[in-house]
């Protein structure tokens, strides 16, 4: 049996995590390819024009995968650990898939406010048919990998943050992040401009260096799940000499909509220069370059 993973949204939320757990089960994984044109066009095709650009996108792996696999691994992510909420269309995406493809979705629900992430792991595990060894032998490998893999990004991040280039951080979500047709290879053009390129997911809210701007999220009341994991992460950037921030958001993001004013507060008032951009299956390479380069002019 083969189980297609689109490589988009909810994928980046965990890279590897499902392709991981699904191999130590005995499933063969198919991943869908880097984004390109053709699953950006696949995708804008089939979408409501009022969903935003990386539901867009997901659409269009899944598209992809139509044909390929046995099944489409597309879970239902409601709340996290600390119960906050996941975007709204994430609640609707497995219904989404099934008017979108003819191959079998595979649909697990995690909503931690009802019951914790490892154990409706291995309710899955077992819905597939897996013994209760077998399962938990998979969730362990799972999070042994994650781990790992986080370990490295810290590991960039101290690289990074001791180079003498001029610093920028870029704050978004991962699939937008880690994404390089998505985002236009945002970090390869700042590279090119003589950057350092920090992500906001490689910081590590855990690392306690010498402060230089703090205070508390008091009067802030978070209920999306990223809301407060960016929030805290900005928060720990600013400990540290970073010459500029970029927020690059999804068009029609309405909770990045919401959740900009707070991060571009937050960069005013250590008095940090600002960049905001949206992108979408229209967004020009011309016209990114040249704010890029605009923005670049200002910090020096």
């Amino acid at each position: 049996m083969t189980i297609g993973i689109p490589k988009a949204l909810i994928h980046w939320k965990r890279p590897n995590f499902w392709e991981v757990f699904f191999h130590s089960l005995g499933f063969e994984v198919l991943l869908s390819p880097p984004t390109n044109k053709e699953i950006v066009e696949k995708g804008t095709r089939t979408s409501d024009p009022e969903a935003c650009f990386a539901t867009k996108v997901y659409f269009g792996h899944i598209l992809w995968l139509e044909g390929k696999v046995d099944c489409i691994f597309v879970p239902r992510l409601k709340t996290n650990k600390e119960k906050l909420e996941y975007c709204p269309k994430f609640f609707g995406l497995p219904d989404l898939a099934k008017l979108l493809v003819k191959t079998p979705i595979l649909v697990e629900t995690f909503d931690e406010r009802k019951e914790k992430f490892k154990k409706t792991l291995k309710k899955l595990g077992k819905r597939m048919n897996k013994k209760s060894i077998e399962v938990e032998r998979a969730v362990k490998k799972a999070f042994l990998e994650e781990r790992k893999l986080k370990e490295k990004e810290k590991e960039r991040f101290f690289q990074k943050i001791r180079s003498k280039k001029q610093k920028i951080i870029l704050i978004s979500h991962p699939y937008n992040l880690y994404d390089e047709y998505v985002n236009l290879r945002v970090k390869e053009k700042l590279e090119r401009l003589g950057a350092e390129v920090l992500f906001i997911e490689e910081i590590s809210v855990n690392s306690q260096p010498q402060p230089t701007y703090s205070k508390p999220l008091s009067g802030i009341k978070f209920h999306w799940e990223f809301g407060k994991e960016i929030m805290e992460k900005v928060r720990e950037i600013l400990k540290y000499d970073i010459a500029g921030a970029i927020e690059i958001s999804s068009f029609a993001c309405g909770c990045d909509a919401v959740l900009k004013e707070f991060v571009e507060k937050e960069f005013k008032e250590a008095k940090i220069p600002f960049l905001y951009l949206i992108i979408d299956e229209h967004t020009g390479e011309a016209g990114f370059q040249t704010r890029l380069e605009a923005f670049l002019d200002t910090l020096h």
